[in-house]
């Protein structure tokens, strides 16, 4: 087997590539507090616009979960000057997409369209952000899509173990509610309760547009202006988030759904926050643990080796706030006991003994060789943009960040890991037939 490429070697490449950086990125905040960033990128003729506004499902009262998802599914079927019909022929015609959704925090948006088109589908994107009018026979059909969804995700193993993992794991905390919401929920939303979120929290203070592609960097920040500078709403400032601890014992919850031959799993605990000075050796260690595109630790023993699952990788959340760092199994319910064993085994040897220096280059070179790849397409770089304004990491960041994941060491990386991750103290959900683990009690 040929030999992968260690860090050094992946940094020089690495170094080669023209990474958006301070000196080709144009970034300015308007007037109103919209920071708008641009980034040219002539290899096709199409250009990518990704942003967020500061409404999300924290903002939401317990009782209208899934108000937050709802309004932003509501946006596109007719403004103040056009019909759901209209926007959608404006789009379609030539080509283009226009997608938006509503996370935790806030409701991110993303425009996808040729350079030439770019003027009017822009200005129908602020026109549906700005002026929504939530006509009353287009609710009722989102709200059915919705509650169809939902229903589906009923009997769905892994939508419901992970549903049930955030219950458990943010007891009272908006963190552990659903962002689609729940169908008695949805059921009670009116559309009063749809114009009112939006006109309390839609505002452009502190919202991110990032654009990328065939367009001068100057006019794409003065396209931006011309399509969001007048907006002068805004939102209250947000609640705190309520403190979140760490399990303090093995809690396991499972979720019978009749008629189903795979289990799904996830098991876990609170992580951290993007900007907590940890990320970094928390990511490498997630990346040891193994996620999609590399193997890992998990991906050896418990599905490999042992033939427990099908499939297993790790998952490290870290966003505004502390979220989940767990572990998403599908098994095959009688090999259940045996694979929840298999990945606290390969937890506990994270955290007693370190990792070996060869292991531990190559998952350095799979996180360094990896940011090219994300740089690939408008698309990628605009996220990333976006990332870099929300969490703060400076313009310079894509080009610090080869030399941050080099300089991890292994004592970090085990540090890292048992500050954070204890498998006896882990909420583990499982969703499918009744299991053979006996609820609430470790696995031994």
């Amino acid at each position: 087997m040929a030999r992968r490429s260690g860090p050094s070697s992946i940094l020089q490449r690495v170094r080669a590539w023209a990474v958006p950086s301070p000196r080709t990125i144009a970034r300015e905040v308007l007037p109103n507090g919209i920071i708008a960033l641009a980034y040219e990128n002539f290899s096709s003729p199409s250009v990518v616009l990704s942003g967020l506004l500061w409404a999300g499902a924290v903002d939401e009262p317990p009782d209208r979960t899934g108000l937050a998802a709802f309004t932003a599914d509501m946006l596109t079927r007719g403004t103040i000057h056009r019909t759901f019909h209209e926007i959608y022929e404006a789009i379609e015609s030539v080509g283009a997409s226009l997608d938006i959704g509503a996370g935790y925090h806030t409701t991110g948006f993303s425009l996808k369209a040729l350079a030439e088109d770019l003027p009017a589908l822009l200005e129908i994107l602020a026109d549906v952000l700005r002026n929504p009018t939530f006509p009353e026979e287009e609710v009722e059909k989102v709200r059915g899509e919705i509650l169809t969804d939902l229903q589906e995700r009923e009997h769905d193993t892994r939508r419901m173990a992970g549903l049930r993992f955030r219950e458990t794991l943010f007891p009272g905390h908006p963190y552990g509610r659903s962002v689609d919401g729940y169908r008695e929920t949805v059921q009670g939303i009116t559309r009063e309760d749809l114009v009112a979120f939006h006109r309390k929290f839609y505002s452009p203070e502190r919202m991110i547009v990032a654009m990328v592609g065939a367009i001068r960097a100057e006019e794409g920040i003065e396209a931006i202006r011309r399509a969001f500078g007048d907006w002068a709403a805004r939102r209250p400032e947000p609640d705190p988030l309520p403190p979140v601890s760490r399990p303090d014992r093995w809690i396991h919850v499972h979720t019978p759904i009749p008629g189903k031959t795979q289990t799904d799993l996830v098991m876990g605990t609170v992580g951290l926050a993007r900007k907590d000075p940890d990320y970094y050796a928390a990511a490498l260690a997630n990346c040891i643990l193994g996620v999609f595109g590399m193997m890992g630790r998990l991906g050896d023993h418990v599905r490999d080796r042992d033939g427990l699952a099908y499939y297993v990788y790790s998952r490290l959340d870290a966003g505004l706030a502390p979220g989940p760092w767990s572990v998403i199994a599908g098994v095959a319910p009688e090999h259940l006991p045996r694979a929840v064993e298999g990945i606290r085994t390969e937890i506990r040897r994270l955290l007693e003994r370190r990792v070996p220096a060869k292991e531990l280059e190559d998952n350095k070179s799979f996180l360094i060789g990896s940011l090219p790849l994300r740089l690939e397409t408008n698309e990628g770089i605009a996220g990333i943009l976006v990332d870099i304004e929300l969490f703060e990491l400076g313009l310079d960041y894509l080009e610090r960040y080869p030399e941050i994941i080099a300089s991890l060491t292994a004592a970090e990386v085990q540090a890292v890991a048992r500050k954070y991750l204890d498998p006896d103290r882990m909420v583990l959900s499982t969703a499918g037939p009744e299991p053979e683990l006996p609820a609430g009690k470790p696995v031994v």
